[in-house]
């Protein structure tokens, strides 16, 4: 049985998650809207991990005989005035969720929650790649935003499908 404590920060974290996964979206459609398919393509995959993400959690809590708790969400940010902004604002949702899986983290470790903190260290081990890719991205982004075909080109061949984790957390309904 997982702390209370401890559920009770993971039941917010799903909220979090799913917060991401509308956010991806709503930058998903920006570019979309912006004819540019690879960086569209690029985050509407972002959204589906993050709704994974989400779906691990709900998972896990289950499996600790609990009940997941399915927060209210904010609405996304869709405006941007250029192509920087949304990379911009996906790298600063990276890193605050960064920051909140390392509480999450630390919860479970205070409170002797072994299995609990077991189960984030896949998490920490993808936010440390979310916020690299997302580095990445605006740097290229913000040195290429006056040629966006540069952008998707370089998309098209940096960007390349990632390979299942056999290590992930089971997710949810799949």
């Amino acid at each position: 049985m997982a702390a209370l404590t401890f559920v009770q920060q993971l039941n917010e974290q799903i909220g979090h998650e799913f917060e991401a996964h509308q956010q991806y979206i709503a930058i998903a459609t920006y570019f979309d809207a912006q004819t540019m398919p690879q960086m569209a393509a690029l985050f509407y995959g972002q959204a589906v991990e993050e709704r994974d993400h989400a779906m691990m959690m709900v998972q896990y809590l289950l499996d600790a005989d609990e009940v997941p708790r399915i927060p209210a969400l904010a609405a996304p940010r869709s405006d941007f005035g250029d192509v920087v902004e949304p990379v911009a604002l996906a790298l600063e949702q990276e890193r605050r969720v960064t920051d909140q899986i390392s509480a999450l983290t630390i919860t479970a470790r205070e409170a002797g929650d072994l299995a609990s903190e077991q189960f984030m260290q896949w998490f920490i081990k993808e936010q440390v790649e979310e916020v690299a890719t997302m580095s990445d991205l605006l740097a290229v982004v913000t040195r290429s935003k006056d040629d966006v075909d540069r952008i998707e080109e370089w998309i098209a061949r940096e960007e390349g499908g990632e390979a299942t984790d056999p290590t992930a957390p089971r997710i949810a309904g799949a």
